[in-house]
């Protein structure tokens, strides 16, 4: 299991984030950027026609917030399309370089210094990075069955189904698994109680990394707000899963009794559960929700403020080939691997909400390490 981490390192990732602009592109590749394939930097891959028109290779990072591999099978479709859509904007591609981070920190760093040309990263990953990371769109994703601040109500009305409306916010579900402590969890909620902290201190979490808004940023500071003060950082036996399929594995298994996710991730692993992770039961009948928090807003398609490439007009290419792709059945079937179901505008402002939730989590580590 990964170690337990805590709101610091929001932190440290930001003093991380500055002397990794100073370092070489090659050292940012190799020892921080942590890709499953790490390709040449934009800079040296970007043909210099008199129109800047071509781009000689365009690095596309994905967070995993699913398998790696999953990611770049699903995606692999999406080359050709960035290639064909730009050409219609005007823009020569010869080749798309899609890579997956090992962590949602690493594509940001990767974004901050240019040596990835675009990111689809969560909101909370670009405003930890917002110094060195502009934001074009925001995804849309169909809405849910079930949207409720109330935990009992999410297992009252399970199985989750998905509708057609078109949303850009969504929740992040605290869920229990088939372990005795998970069980234990779920009959309280079920039976219209409070978890108390210890009942919650008592379990083994899966997070995720720091700057994921569902599986870390907002379950602290719904913790901070009903839980006088106390943080995931004070969960003493949570540990860092590297993707939310691994998080569902350790649940799965009763490695860990809860688990820290977007809502609702089951529909995504509802297969898995028994096929892959050897459970008998559905994972409807074998979880339940036992906290949920306030409203996210969606994901982001950023990209770099540092990339050469990265002129005005490009961007505004870039944001009109994403729209495009994003309406179209084969562009859908390509970004559902992130449960997208389109791409619409979006400006710094609609993140705001995300600046001051970070900065609380920010202002917790500090005050956790006094």
């Amino acid at each position: 299991m990964s170690d337990r981490i805590t709101p610091s390192t929001f932190a440290t990732a930001r003093l991380s984030r500055r002397m990794f602009l100073k370092s070489s592109a090659l050292l940012a590749c190799t020892a921080a950027l942590g890709l499953t394939a790490c390709g040449g930097g934009s800079g040296d891959t970007a043909a210099t026609t008199g129109d800047g028109k071509t781009i000689g290779t365009l690095n596309v990072a994905f967070v995993p917030s699913k398998d790696p591999q999953d990611i770049i099978t699903a995606t692999e479709p999406l080359k050709q399309m960035l290639i064909d859509q730009l050409g219609k904007e005007g823009y020569t591609v010869n080749t798309v370089n899609i890579t997956v981070g090992t962590s949602y920190e690493a594509v940001g760093e990767s974004l901050s210094a240019g040596t990835v040309d675009v990111g689809l990263i969560p909101g909370g990953t670009y405003v930890l990075y917002d110094d060195g990371v502009d934001v074009l769109l925001t995804a849309t994703r169909n809405g849910l069955s079930i949207d409720s601040d109330n935990a009992k109500d999410w297992n009252d009305a399970k199985p989750t189904t998905t509708t057609d409306e078109q949303v850009t916010s969504y929740r992040a579900l605290a869920i229990a698994g088939p372990s005795d402590k998970g069980q234990e969890l779920a009959k309280k909620i079920n039976a219209g109680e409070k978890l108390t902290w210890d009942d919650l201190s008592g379990a083994n979490w899966s997070v995720m990394g720091s700057s994921s808004p569902a599986g870390y940023i907002y379950p602290a500071l719904y913790l901070k707000d009903n839980y006088d003060g106390k943080t995931v950082a004070d969960l003493p036996h949570a540990v860092q899963s590297d993707s939310y399929g691994s998080a569902f594995a350790r649940l799965a298994s009763g490695q860990v009794d809860a688990l820290l996710t977007f809502a609702d991730a089951r529909l995504d692993f509802a297969d898995k559960w028994q096929s892959e992770y050897s459970r008998s039961a559905s994972i409807w009948d074998e979880t339940n929700v036992v906290f949920v928090t306030k409203p996210i807003y969606n994901d982001t398609v950023s990209v770099s403020k540092n990339s050469p490439i990265m002129t005005d007009d490009f961007k505004k290419a870039l944001s009109d080939a994403f729209i495009a792709i994003g309406n179209t059945d084969e562009g859908k079937k390509v970004i559902a691997i992130y449960s997208h179901k389109g791409y619409k505008p979006a400006k710094p402002s609609d993140y705001d909400s995300e600046r001051g939730a970070q900065k609380l989590v920010q202002e917790m580590g500090s005050a956790s390490t006094k």
